[in-house]
């Protein structure tokens, strides 16, 4: 007897007997329940959905489709369209704590902009006595710096110790870099002939070439181009070392002025023995001593450190004897032995010229004389 629900003429040979002979294994275990049901990504209308005119038979279930019965639009969000819209409020709550975060605290740029120009003063020392003259050897030694070192070993490096943003290696760095400068620009023979520049030049802020190369060639005592500024240098058609063992003494000193900036302050006596360029022979009786003191400000930040180089902030300048008249920008000319105090004043200056005035007119000091000696002093080695 047929069943209803079997073919007319019963069940064909050789056919399986039924679905299950095509479901895989898998799907056997799988109950559609209604969780199944609810979590499909598509949905069946309802008849009365269907009826209307260019209606489908299914739509697609979005998370924020409601996930009641087919036949029920106003049931409320399942559990999917809870979790995505518990998303969304999140990042829109954490772009809204940003955006109020940029307003309270707004990020300040660390200030660009290159180095700031140098400004030097540069103070000619005038006798107050005769200028003692003789050889070099002795000279020394009858002056205070007969105990002074010879060169680079008279500027000494102070103990390391690292800033709250600069390590001890980079304070190192500074020192040695401000040490370096201090011996091209006070020591190398050829700077002080002014035969060269470039000793010099290599261990500068790239921002202050301009002014540096300025001050080399067309040098003025402005306060920002002169040349005794960055460097020590004599007028070679007055005057000529006697001696190249020059004697140094004086410290080194750093601090962190900003998070980012390490100033190292330098102030040192150089001595030199010197000659008139006219005399010849180097231990001839005509030299005579002179004295620069000179208190530099050299700046780096973490790329000078890198690149080995410095920023000169400032330079303070004395030196002699020397005659107040003298214009020292481009060069010193020292007094020569046995010349006697001089009572002519600094050169006169015009307020009402155009240009740039002379910042250091009118500034010119007296130098010391030295006291005598108790008893002789050997000369440092």
């Amino acid at each position: 007897m047929a069943v209803p629900g079997d073919p007319p003429n019963g069940t064909p040979e050789n056919v399986g007997g039924g679905d299950d002979e095509f479901r895989p294994d898998e799907y056997r275990s799988i109950v559609f329940d209604e969780d199944f049901v609810r979590a499909a990504r598509i949905q069946e209308y309802s008849a009365q959905e269907r009826m209307g005119e260019h209606a489908r038979a299914v739509r697609s279930r979005s998370i924020w489709s409601g996930a009641g019965s087919a036949g029920s639009r106003s049931a409320s969000p399942g559990r999917g369209a809870r979790q995505g819209m518990l998303l969304v409020l999140l990042i829109a709550t954490a772009f809204a704590v940003a955006v109020y975060m940029g307003l309270r605290n707004p990020y300040v740029p660390v200030p660009g902009g290159g180095a700031e120009p140098l400004a030097s003063t540069v103070v000619p020392l005038a006798p107050a006595s005769v200028v003692p003259g003789g050889k070099p050897a002795e000279l020394y030694a009858k002056s205070p710096a007969a105990q002074y070192r010879v060169g680079a070993a008279g500027i000494t490096m102070p103990a390391v110790r690292r800033t709250q943003h600069f390590t001890d290696g980079q304070v190192g760095a500074a020192l040695s870099i401000a040490k370096d400068y201090l011996v091209q620009s006070s020591l190398d023979p050829d700077v002080l002939s002014g035969a060269a520049t470039r000793p010099v030049r290599v261990l500068l802020d790239p921002d202050q070439l301009a002014q540096f190369d300025r001050s080399m060639t067309s040098p003025s005592g402005d306060g920002r181009y002169a040349a005794t500024g960055w460097l020590v240098r004599f007028d070679p058609a007055t005057t000529v070392l006697a001696d190249s063992r020059v004697r140094v003494s004086g410290t080194l000193g750093y601090e962190e002025v900003a998070p980012d900036v390490l100033q190292v302050t330098t102030d040192h006596t150089f001595v030199y023995a010197v000659r008139p360029a006219s005399v010849t022979g180097a231990a001839a009786d005509g030299a005579s001593l002179f004295t620069v003191r000179r208190e530099l400000r050299l700046r780096f930040d973490r790329e000078d450190l890198t690149a080995r180089r410095a920023e000169l902030a400032s330079a303070y300048v004395m030196a002699g004897p020397q005659d107040c008249s003298a214009d020292p920008a481009a060069g010193f000319r020292p007094l020569t032995a046995g010349t006697g105090p001089t009572t002519v004043g600094p050169a006169a200056s015009d307020p009402y010229a155009s240009g740039h005035p002379r910042r250091a007119a009118g500034l010119c000091g007296v130098l010391a004389t030295p006291p005598p000696e108790t008893e002789p002093v050997s000369p440092a080695p």
